[in-house]
């Protein structure tokens, strides 16, 4: 039996982007498109570059979905090898990827089996849920075995962030006008969550303080921890950084929170300047609920 090959996308962010050699994933990139420019992201824009880039540019950044084609071709190539392919992509409320997915899967039927899946996450929470996936394959895992494993995961991985800007939220719906502005005249730092594949605005607060209180509560909630990581807006950790480091040492003397800049596709839903952490809950805490 040929090996289960696996394919996402670039809103997948990696915290060693090794893996993805490593594992043989394939990342079919989305556009980023700045003003009259356009990029595709992981392949001639990296995330480093699209922050210097989008902090000097007064236009809103926006995101497009490969297109089918290039799902097609990416399936057809890999057909050359292996008759199981799992297609694993950004969540389909934020955007159309999944569906050019799916219908890139359709021009192969009868050919090769492609089970292609909503994620229902982003980021660091979706590049979780592939890395599981592609380990599993390697090991010889069938398409059915790793399907289970990431739906059975799906569950488990949740993410938050805050923001301090508005102007991406207002640009996406997630504000209106009006709460945009006032929003900016109180200093207000919107919370936001995942939820059911959704990001929506869940809760408010005035300062970064109580912006790393409230990540804090997010995680002490699990009573165990499989992977977290705190996604920032720069290359390096940020002082706001090794402070919720530290609180969640604290309460998690055992596990380490490596940081990461998120990617460009993410920065187009919450701005340039947000923070987060992505989280896979431990199986044992499941088991005792």
């Amino acid at each position: 039996m040929s090996k289960v090959r696996i394919v996402t996308d670039s809103s997948a962010h990696f915290l060693n982007p090794d893996v993805i050699e490593r594992y043989q994933i394939e990342v079919v990139p989305l556009t980023i498109t700045l003003g009259t420019r356009s990029f595709r992201e992981g392949v001639d824009l990296d995330a480093e570059t699209f922050f210097h880039l989008a902090s000097d540019d007064t236009a809103t950044a926006t995101i497009t979905a490969p297109s089918v084609e290039d799902f097609a071709a990416v399936y057809s190539r890999l057909n050359r090898e292996t008759d199981q392919i799992i297609s694993l992509h950004l969540s389909r409320q934020m955007g159309t990827v999944w569906d050019h997915a799916r219908a890139g899967a359709k021009t192969l039927l009868g050919r090769c089996e492609i089970a292609v899946i909503d994620s229902m996450t982003i980021s660091a929470g979706l590049a979780m849920l592939v890395q599981t996936a592609a380990r599993a394959a390697e090991t010889g895992a069938s398409l059915d075995e790793v399907v289970r494993l990431v739906r059975g995961m799906l569950p488990r991985v949740y993410s938050v962030f805050y923001v301090e800007n508005l102007d991406y939220l207002r640009h996406n719906g997630l504000l209106s006008e009006a709460q945009s502005i006032l929003g900016t005249m109180l200093n207000i730092k919107p919370f936001l969550t995942i939820e059911e594949g959704e990001l929506i605005s869940m809760e408010k607060v005035r300062t970064q303080t109580q912006a790393i209180d409230k990540l804090v509560e997010f995680v002490i909630e699990f009573a165990e921890l499989e992977d977290l990581v705190i996604l920032q807006n720069a290359p390096y950790p940020t002082e706001q950084t090794r402070l919720l480091q530290e609180r969640l040492a604290a309460e998690f003397p055992h596990h380490t929170f490596p940081s990461m800049l998120y990617g460009p596709s993410l920065a187009t839903l919450i701005g340039l300047d947000g923070m987060g952490v992505a989280v896979c809950e431990g199986l044992e805490a499941e088991e005792d609920d």
